[in-house]
């Protein structure tokens, strides 16, 4: 299911503090901070030759975020990256001058973040990137995980030394006790979604997105005219929707955002006209994208900036996921998780209708940015539903044919 966005304030501007969040001067700031991590590399941009040609467009090309930062996630730029911004910044507060990320590992600043704890909820990927991120810098991390986080992603967020707290009911449950232990408690909640009165820090966590933007452009051989991207609370779609029309002005690319069927808070969203709460009914595989209500930042900034809404089903999910790991043509292998390849299904759904390629313009010459923004973040799962395992999957891809 696909519509077009008829929001007034479609293609308005960026509110001021969205269009600083997410511009150019703040990605390079956000890459500034990554030249200080030790296992910081660029993710690849992997080129799809032969699905482009036989999905009837001029060319596909992925940013692959399953090796980014060791978290096998997109997320481990933001949580992470939020996480570090706000101990430089009480540092700074602390001991009365500007602290730069140079001096991250320094007793003074190592002795102020060792008084702080940081929470949120997850539904595992972003709780490792600031579970990884409080362990970076020497704090402490709280994570609640609701009743749907499987034990591999709750395990591998403790890994990183974070306390584990378990709540009942699904990611919007977790969301909330997060943030009513925390005020309890006097911790701060790194959240990857927004509500009135807390905005910044989710905007710090989009922030580090645009990391992946800023390769992706300086990789790819011509601007895209089409993405597609998926969305849970809609965090990535804002980042890559804002970051994109700042540097591309009135030639972007056509922006479709993809929810899964059974989680399609931002699809309701736009039919509704405005930000709506879903009800939550059975769980979806794209375990990662499973939430029930919009960031109200990204929201905001998506009402203005998504051109389309679309939904895409559980079976088309895993149809890309062994699409990816057992390519046709010469493609190369990609591992991709349930959630990874969601902006790919909503591609593929698109490209076999002709309706709907005309209703966005995705024609024969469309050059096409998606994300695969994770990996097999649980292995286990991810050899039930593909019948390989990761490993499996990279061997047989560097082995030539």
């Amino acid at each position: 299911m696909l519509i077009l966005n008829t929001h007034p304030d479609h293609r308005k501007p960026l509110d001021a503090v969205d269009a600083e969040t997410l511009g150019v001067d703040a990605a390079r700031e956000v890459e500034r901070f990554l030249s200080y991590r030790d296992n910081h590399r660029p993710t690849p941009l992997v080129a799809l030759p032969h699905l482009a040609k036989e999905l009837g467009v001029g060319a596909i090309h992925i940013k692959d975020e399953a090796s980014r930062l060791g978290l096998g996630s997109f997320k481990a730029l933001g949580g992470s990256y939020a996480v570090i911004r706000l101990v430089l910044e009480e540092a700074s507060r602390r001991l009365g001058r500007t602290v730069d990320v140079a001096e991250l590992q320094t007793s003074e600043v190592r002795a102020v973040a060792a008084t702080m704890t940081v929470a949120c909820a997850t539904d595992g990927n972003h709780g490792r990137s600031v579970a990884q991120g409080a362990q970076l810098v020497g704090a402490r991390a709280a994570i609640f995980v609701h009743s749907g986080v499987s034990s591999e992603r709750i395990a591998a967020i403790a890994r990183y030394g974070a306390e584990m707290i378990r709540v009942d009911g699904n990611y919007d449950d977790s969301v909330a006790e997060a943030s009513r232990r925390a005020s309890a408690e006097g911790w701060t909640v790194v959240s990857d979604t927004s509500w009135p009165g807390y905005e910044r820090i989710p905007g710090l966590v989009m922030q580090g997105y645009t990391a992946l933007l800023r390769e992706a452009l300086e990789a790819l051989p011509e601007p895209p005219t089409h993405v597609f991207v998926q969305a849970g609370v809609g965090g990535v779609a804002a980042a890559v929707s804002g970051y994109f029309s700042i540097v591309f002005g009135e030639n972007r690319p056509f922006f479709t955002v993809v929810d899964p069927a059974r989680a399609a808070c931002l699809f309701e969203s736009a039919r509704a006209g405005h930000a709506v709460k879903v009800a939550h009914g059975e769980a979806t595989v794209m375990a990662m994208l499973e939430c029930y209500e919009p960031s109200m930042v990204a929201w905001r900034i998506l009402s203005r900036l998504a051109d389309a809404f679309m939904t895409v089903d559980e079976g088309d999910a895993i149809a890309v996921m062994n699409r990816l790991a057992q390519p046709k043509g010469g493609d190369p292998a990609i591992v991709a998780g349930e959630s990874g390849g969601a902006g790919l299904a909503g591609l593929v759904r698109v490209a076999a209708d002709p309706a709907l390629r005309a209703s966005i313009g995705l024609g024969p010459d469309a050059r096409v940015f998606l994300i695969n923004t994770e990996g097999a973040t649980d292995p286990k799962l991810y050899e039930t539903l593909v019948g390989l395992s990761p490993d499996a999957v990279l061997k047989r891809d560097a082995v030539p044919a």
